[in-house]
């Protein structure tokens, strides 16, 4: 018992200064503490975010300001429709002076990058940035340089206006580590926004994430202590999203498949498991636990898994959405 006494002293403390980290930023926004959150988890977790709302709920403001508290690299990028690949990773320029060829490098190399409103570029774009966000690395000429870390990107994108765009496919949106839906404001909320935006000078943020506080959190959340039956309970819960897995992996071989599972064609990956196993790690780090609980999983479930279901054509025809399915999905699966 007393091993464990310094590493539960370590996580509250810096549960403690992960809050520090929320009040900070919500100097600059008011409310979308399940976005900041969101952000901060997959920063911890080494993922990326896509940000999905309507325009003017303080998407970019967010990033910028997480990118001011965490004291690291930024770099913005607006994506439309004539951008190209050199746009956002580089690309080799020739120097007359010495006859060669050096690398130009582009915003990816960034510890933070903003990629506003991602559905606006054209395919060979999209695959630029998402092998760089898969591999951690890009290729320019015959040279590779890996990425530094902690590297997340944070991209946005409007759920109206789809006509000129080009959706993400499901296998490039298996990438992200979580799928964010931004809401409208409440009322108070909003009251808020008007006299912070209308009636005080901008507010400087204190920078207090730097690089080695980033690794001591996320080596913090790494130790996070997960018992068995919640990992059973993790794989359970994906396995329950393919309509298939259900009933082969039932305990009987006969069980019957879950009524949610017609509104499914395709369910989570096992890349989904490990991220809901992460993020559940992380956000038992960010109440000042060392411990994993079912609520953890839960809390995280449908950030995670609302972009990696992929609707059958009854659940469209229908208008089921993803967080009917999860809803049903985590009521379904029995709670370790």
């Amino acid at each position: 018992m007393q091993a464990r006494e310094p590493e539960a002293g370590q996580a509250i403390e810096q549960g403690r200064l992960l809050d520090a980290c929320f009040a900070e930023v919500g100097k600059r926004i008011v409310g979308q503490r399940s976005m900041v959150r969101g952000m901060m988890m997959a920063l911890l977790a080494g993922g990326h975010v896509l940000l999905e709302g309507m325009p003017g709920l303080a998407k970019t403001r967010a990033v910028k300001a997480l990118a001011e508290v965490t004291d690291v690299s930024f770099r913005r990028l607006q994506f439309t429709p004539d951008l190209l690949p050199a746009d956002v990773i580089g690309t080799m320029v020739y120097r007359p002076n010495s006859g060669e060829f050096v690398a130009r490098k582009g915003p990816i190399f960034a510890h933070i990058v903003l990629a506003d409103e991602i559905n606006r570029a054209p395919a060979k774009v999209q695959s630029a940035l998402l092998e760089a966000m898969e591999e951690r690395q890009v290729t320019l000429g015959n040279e590779t340089w890996a990425l530094d870390e902690p590297f997340v990107v944070l991209a946005t994108q409007n759920p109206i206006e789809q006509q000129g765009t080009y959706p993400l496919p499901e296998a490039q949106l298996d990438r992200f580590l979580l799928k964010l839906r931004v809401p409208y404001p409440g009322y108070e909320e909003e009251l808020a926004v008007l006299r912070l935006v209308g009636h005080e000078q901008p507010v400087a943020l204190r920078p207090l994430l730097d690089r080695p506080a980033i690794a001591a959190l996320r080596a913090t959340a790494a130790r996070v202590r997960v018992d068995r039956r919640i990992e059973e309970y993790v794989v359970t819960l994906m396995r329950a999203t393919r309509p298939a897995a259900a009933v082969a992996g039932a305990a009987d071989g006969a069980a019957a498949q879950p009524d949610y599972l017609r509104f499914v064609e395709h369910g989570a990956s096992p890349r989904a498991s490990i991220y809901l196993y992460r993020c559940a790690k992380i956000a038992a780090l960010f109440a000042g636990r060392t411990f994993v609980i079912p609520e953890d999983v839960k809390a995280v479930a449908a950030d995670v898994l609302r972009h990696r279901l992929v609707p059958s054509y009854e659940g469209e025809s229908e208008g089921v959405t993803a967080e009917q399915v999860i809803e049903a999905l985590l009521a379904h699966v029995q709670v370790p």
